[in-house]
């Protein structure tokens, strides 16, 4: 096995590094205020439900609006989207790539804007819309015109989506939704929510469950509330769903078939999130290395005390491993015949990569002392935002359920 990174990334990667520092480095700069200690008070609009501020999501905007001209917003994209048919090997050395470069423009952990794009719903809708739908939502989605929330959590249930209670109950040519949704993330400004609701089959079953294209300003849809979370701004909405009404052509995927398409991305998803992972992970060990090897105390560099050096050793001595096992699962997801055959293997990405940066940001602050726990430096944001990974889009005890169902046979390959 070649453990080079193919030379078509690599050129990849200078071209962006070189385009982060002409454009988007100075638009940062310009912007400072969103980005050092004020970062959280600046990015948030608290006279709005404490949701991000429009100054905030314009900037983001703007970022984006450039990453596009340039050629690399769309890079994971099929080329018919106007991508470049992007790998899942090279998305997560990218992806690893951004976030070791700490805090910036550029790859914004909260909101998860990068300038290499990820583009979950529009995947999505590209799979499973039907002309019509791909017609209306596509291009306005990609040009920031439309924006879809996702909404699956329920205040009741999380990790157990097949017993989700919201149900759609067919009326005539319409389906009319009720129910309530939790954490449904994007709804301060999203013109449309994809909701699940339970169309058919008993509760428990995957079966039955349908995905609906629902416009966010349609009667009996309200936005109750926004929780606010331990990483500000949030967009994390509650959303009561009255006797909504959409037509049977809302239905994204098929009647009964909406937790296929849930879970369309998942792995792709996953393993883009571990690989910024293991990035911000290595970036705080470097800043600790850099930062002991500078300080003195007691007349000596902090760097010569062994307690500063063991806990740092194995932390990257840990990324070193999860990065080979995220990058080797990333190659073999590009090779095989279906994603779920490295349902495990994808798993143990995700877990491990999202434990590891919430360590090494917390050893991070403990080596820069006092310092290291203010917002003069970014290791508290990075912990607030990775510490969401170890319970959304898959709790790690979920993770670590589905490897023991491969590893004791109770999920064939």
């Amino acid at each position: 096995m070649d453990f080079d990174i193919p030379a078509e990334i690599t050129e990849f990667l200078a071209a962006l590094d070189a385009f982060v520092e002409r454009e988007i480095k100075p638009l940062e700069e310009e912007n400072i205020r969103f980005f050092d200690h004020r970062r959280e008070w600046a990015r948030t609009d608290w006279d709005a439900g404490g949701t991000p501020h429009p100054e905030w999501e314009e900037l983001l905007t703007e970022m984006c609006r450039r990453a596009d001209a340039a050629g690399f917003y769309r890079y994971a994209l099929p080329a018919e989207l106007g991508g470049s048919d992007g790998t899942n090997l090279a998305m997560a050395v990218i992806r690893e790539h951004l976030a070791h470069k700490g805090l910036g423009l550029h790859n914004d952990l909260q909101n998860e804007a990068s300038v290499v794009g990820n583009f979950p719903v529009v995947q999505l809708v590209h799979a499973f819309g039907t002309p019509e739908q791909k017609a209306e939502y596509l291009d306005a989605m990609l040009d920031g015109t439309r924006r879809v929330a996702f909404g699956l959590t329920e205040p009741g249930h999380g990790s157990d989506a097949t017993w989700l209670e919201t149900a759609a109950a067919r009326d005539g040519g319409d389906y009319v939704i009720n129910g309530t949704k939790r954490f449904n993330s994007g709804l301060h400004s999203a013109t449309d929510d994809l909701i699940f609701a339970r169309t058919s089959g008993e509760p428990g079953s995957a079966r039955g469950i349908s995905a609906f294209l629902v416009p966010t300003g349609t009667s009996g849809f309200e936005v109750g509330m926004f929780h606010w979370t331990f990483n500000m701004p949030t967009d994390h909405a509650e959303v009561e769903l009255r006797d909504v009404r959409v037509p049977a052509s809302a239905i994204l995927g098929g009647e009964g078939e909406g937790l296929v398409v849930a879970q369309h991305f998942v792995h792709e998803n996953r393993i883009r999130q571990a690989a910024s992972g293991v990035g911000a992970a290595q970036f705080c060990v470097d800043e600790s290395v850099a930062y002991a090897r500078g300080r003195r105390v007691f007349g000596k560099p902090l760097a010569s005390q062994q307690a500063i050096q063991w806990p740092l050793a194995e932390l990257h001595t840990e990324a070193e491993l999860v990065r080979g096992l995220v990058r080797e699962t990333a190659w073999r997801l590009d090779r095989a015949a279906a994603p779920t055959e490295l349902g495990d293997r994808v798993s143990m990405c995700n877990y491990r990569a999202n434990r590891l940066v919430c360590q090494a940001a917390d050893q991070a602050i403990q080596v820069h002392g006092g310092i290291g726990y203010t917002r003069h430096k970014p290791f508290e944001h990075i912990y607030r935002h990775h510490r969401r990974y170890r319970i959304t889009e898959g709790s790690e005890e979920i993770q670590i359920r589905r490897i023991a169902a491969f590893l004791f046979g109770y999920i064939e390959r």
